[in-house]
């Protein structure tokens, strides 16, 4: 019966993680992913949260810390100085990960996640893979509003005028940026002017 359950988990074996929920629509009880941590098959790196002992690691290692960090905020979208770095939009460097969340829910605070409540947390979600994951995250042009609202005004310059230089696919929209602006408040035109002139 155990190891028909093991089988059962193999397709979770395989990814960076998997959380008690994912084993239980698997068909794994708690009782069982217990049995399989004393057994060495799997180990637990978190609340609610598990890997096969061999896992492929996340193929960017430099976030997986932050893929296991998202698992543990449910409904959480990455945002602010996590979203700066995945973009290239920031040099800071960051020991949290922030994670946005509705205003209206509760998160217990962990040293490496740094929770930042938010009222309207549909703007500008979009995802991105890292690894075999794929994490909800505030696209470039919002992320870069953000940065006005709650982090320091260089900051968010710096991001500003990164976001202007890229090219491509990379590059931001502003005509998005200043929508996004004006829906959520924040007065940045006499900034993007001089960033374009």
């Amino acid at each position: 019966m155990r190891h028909r359950s093991l089988k059962k988990l193999k397709p979770l074996l395989r990814v960076a993680s998997f959380t008690s929920v994912d084993a239980r629509a698997s068909g794994v009880s708690s009782a069982l992913l217990a049995y399989y941590i004393k057994l060495h098959a799997i180990e637990r790196i978190g609340r609610g949260i598990y890997r096969g002992v061999d896992a492929p690691i996340c193929d960017d290692f430099r976030f997986e810390d932050l893929v296991l960090a998202m698992r543990k905020v449910s409904g959480g979208v990455v945002c602010l100085v996590s979203a700066l770095t995945l973009y290239d939009l920031t040099e800071e460097m960051t020991r949290q990960h922030w994670i946005a969340i509705k205003n209206s829910t509760r998160h217990r605070a962990t040293p490496d996640i740094k929770i930042v409540r938010m009222r309207n947390l549909g703007l500008g979600v979009t995802t991105i893979k890292i690894g075999h994951a794929k994490l909800p995250i505030f696209d470039r042009e919002r992320t870069i509003v953000d940065a006005f609202r709650y982090l320091s005004l260089e900051t968010a310059l710096k991001a500003l005028k990164l976001g202007t230089e890229k090219k491509g696919l990379d590059k931001i929209d502003l005509i998005k940026m200043k929508k996004y602006a004006k829906i959520l408040r924040v007065n940045i035109e006499p900034y993007i002017m001089a960033m374009t002139v």
